[in-house]
C-alpha cells in the first residue's frame, strides 16, 4: 500500500459522528474522502464541504451529504492535502488549482489535518512552484511586479490555454525558493491588487497525518520561529 493512501485513509479516522468536515482536494485526501464514504455506509452520519468541483462529483459518487460553505455555521474540521509542508507545519498548496476554496474553508475550519506522502516534507519551503491565484485582467501587471521583487513567475496552461480556477482565475506559478522570509513574503503577496490568493497556508494545520512505505506517522504544530 503506497504512502498516500495510508496517510488518506488514516485521516479518515479523525472523523466523528455529527461533525460538518471540509474536503480537501487533491490525490492523497481522494483516498479519505473514499474512506469517509465507505464508513456513511456503515452509519456515519457527516456533512461535508467540498473545496473544488472534483472533490463535490467525487463526493457525491461516494453518497456524502454535503452542504455549501456558505450555508455551514461551523466546520468542525479539514482535511486536505499538500504539496510541500515543513518542520512548523507550514505549507505550499495549491497544485491542484484549488487554493482559494481550500483557504476560505481552511481559516473556517475549527482544525485542520494535511494528508501526504512523506515526499513532500521539506525543511525548507520553495522548492515546489508557489501557485499565486490571479484574475485574468491585468495579470501580466502582476507578473511585472513579482518580477520587480526578483520573483519568476510562469502562467500555469493547460492543453495551450491559460488554466483556469473554479472561480474562472488565472494562476501564476512561483519560483520561491530564495525568497526568504515566507511571512513576510506572504504578507507582501497579500498587499498586491490583481492577486485573489497565494498557496502559503501559514500556520494553519494542526496536525500533520504523513504515508511512509508501510507506516503512518503524525506531526502535531510547534510554534512558529
Amino acid at each position: 500500500m503506497n504512502g498516500k493512501k495510508l496517510a488518506g485513509e488514516k485521516a479518515a479516522d479523525f472523523v466523528e459522528d455529527g461533525m460538518t468536515v471540509g474536503l480537501g482536494t487533491g490525490s492523497t485526501v481522494y483516498f479519505t474522502i473514499k474512506k469517509i464514504g465507505e464508513r456513511i455506509q456503515n452509519g456515519l452520519c457527516i456533512t461535508g464541504i467540498p473545496t473544488s468541483e472534483a472533490t463535490k462529483e467525487l463526493a457525491a459518487a461516494c453518497h456524502i451529504p454535503m452542504v455549501a460553505l456558505n450555508d455551514a455555521d461551523h466546520i468542525d474540521l479539514t482535511i486536505d492535502g499538500a504539496d510541500e509542508i515543513d518542520p512548523g507545519l507550514n505549507g505550499i498548496k495549491g497544485g491542484g488549482g484549488a487554493l482559494l476554496f481550500e483557504k476560505l474553508v481552511a481559516k473556517a475550519s475549527g482544525r485542520n489535518i494535511w494528508v501526504a506522502d512523506e515526499s513532500k516534507l521539506v525543511k525548507k519551503l520553495g522548492a515546489f512552484p508557489l501557485p499565486v491565484e490571479v484574475i485574468p485582467f491585468g495579470y501580466k501587471m502582476v507578473m511585472k511586479e513579482l518580477e520587480r521583487k526578483g520573483l519568476q513567475s510562469t502562467l500555469r496552461l493547460k492543453d495551450g490555454r491559460p488554466y483556469e480556477t473554479d472561480s474562472k482565475h488565472y494562476i501564476l506559478d512561483i519560483k520561491a525558493g530564495n525568497a526568504g522570509d515566507i511571512q513576510a513574503l506572504g504578507a507582501w503577496l497579500d498587499s498586491i491588487s490583481g492577486i485573489v490568493e497565494h498557496g502559503l497556508f501559514l500556520g494553519i494545520a494542526d496536525m500533520a497525518v504523513i504515508g511512509h512505505e508501510q507506516h503512518v506517522s503524525i506531526l502535531k504544530k510547534e510554534p512558529l520561529c
